[in-house]
């Protein structure tokens, strides 16, 4: 006897904007992909700051009830328009994930084709849920939004962040010299052992220490926290250096009343980073993986939860206590 195909899986699914408890776990059928649209058997996904905005109502254009996720990886269960084979391990992310359509919180995601990246490791599902959107996120930031060169230096502010670890890796990895953020002490170790090159802990005011250390200041930064740093990352650049401003682990985004010619400092460039799974190539991604599997690479994960436990991990993310990303199994 052949056995019948599963018809539902379990899935978080968000009501309305609450606390960590109003994410419930559910029953729900399986979606059905149509031709240009892939079905995912999802293995694990990592959490991520817009997916706590989503909860708290802070993100913009969501539609509930919702199932929240802004990434996933795992194995190609159909795939009607034949762009990818049943089995192929993907990895997806972005493109109105857990917004405008439902998400990766689920054991199964249906997702355009276009926004889906094969790849092939053998490292564990725990590991590659970790990777994409912190991968391409880190990426993007280096290459569009700062166009990092070699032998640079850079200043990553919110570095025990899992984006602001990723972008330690990736700078190194680049010769690129480090300097990384941190308010907890007892988080400077882990950038340490990253290979980033002055920690500093962060009390509001690094640009004297950056420039102590850099006198005419970084070539170029990536502001993870938000507005409340964000000028005195500026003041911490070099004239015709650069600024991204890619996160937001403040939940603070907007300058109020900008007046550009006082806000920026005289010759200091500002631009913003905000991507989409095109931004990671696959061969970037590929490359990644076997830097991690050959030892040559680091994933920064923190803590690791299953689909049961997604209330407890959004609690964890939203205390600020990790260093690193967390990632749920399904």
């Amino acid at each position: 006897m052949t056995a019948e195909p599963e018809q539902t899986m379990r899935a978080v699914v968000l009501d309305a904007p609450g606390p960590p408890e109003a994410l419930r776990l559910r029953t729900l059928p399986i979606p059905r992909p149509a031709p240009g649209q892939v079905l995912i058997r999802v293995r694990a996904f990592g959490l991520n700051r817009s997916e706590l905005h989503t909860r708290l109502g802070l993100a913009e254009g969501v539609v509930f009830p919702r199932v929240p996720g802004i990434e996933a990886v795992g194995e190609v269960a159909a795939a009607p328009g034949g762009e990818f084979a049943p089995g192929q391990r993907v990895a997806t992310m972005m493109g109105g994930m857990g917004r405008t359509f439902d998400g990766g919180y689920a054991e199964y995601t249906c997702v355009p084709a276009a926004q889906v990246i094969p790849f092939t490791s053998d490292l564990d599902w725990a590991v590659l849920g970790a990777i994409p959107e912190m991968l391409q996120t880190s990426y993007g930031s280096l290459t569009v939004g700062l166009d990092a060169r070699p032998g640079q230096s850079i200043l990553i502010r919110g570095g025990t962040s899992s984006v602001g670890m990723a972008t330690a890796v990736l700078a190194k990895q680049r010769g690129m010299t480090v300097l990384s953020t941190t308010r907890s002490p007892a988080k400077a170790a882990a950038l340490t052992r990253l290979g980033v090159d002055h920690v500093l802990i962060d009390d509001g005011a690094v640009a004297t220490r950056v420039r102590a250390l850099l006198p005419d200041g970084v070539d170029t930064a990536l502001e993870l926290v938000g507005t409340p740093t964000l000028p005195d990352t500026l003041r911490a650049t070099r004239i015709h250096g650069v600024v991204c401003f890619t996160g937001m682990l403040s939940n603070q985004w907007i300058v109020e009343n900008f007046y550009p010619i006082g806000y920026l400092p005289r010759g200091v460039r500002l631009t913003a980073y905000g991507g989409e799974a095109d931004d990671l190539p696959a061969h970037v991604l590929q490359g990644f993986l076997d830097a991690v599997a050959a030892g040559t690479a680091t994933v920064p994960i923190d803590r690791r939860f299953t689909l049961d436990e997604i209330a407890k991990a959004h609690a964890y993310m939203e205390s600020g206590a990790a260093t690193g990303k967390l990632v749920v199994t399904t």
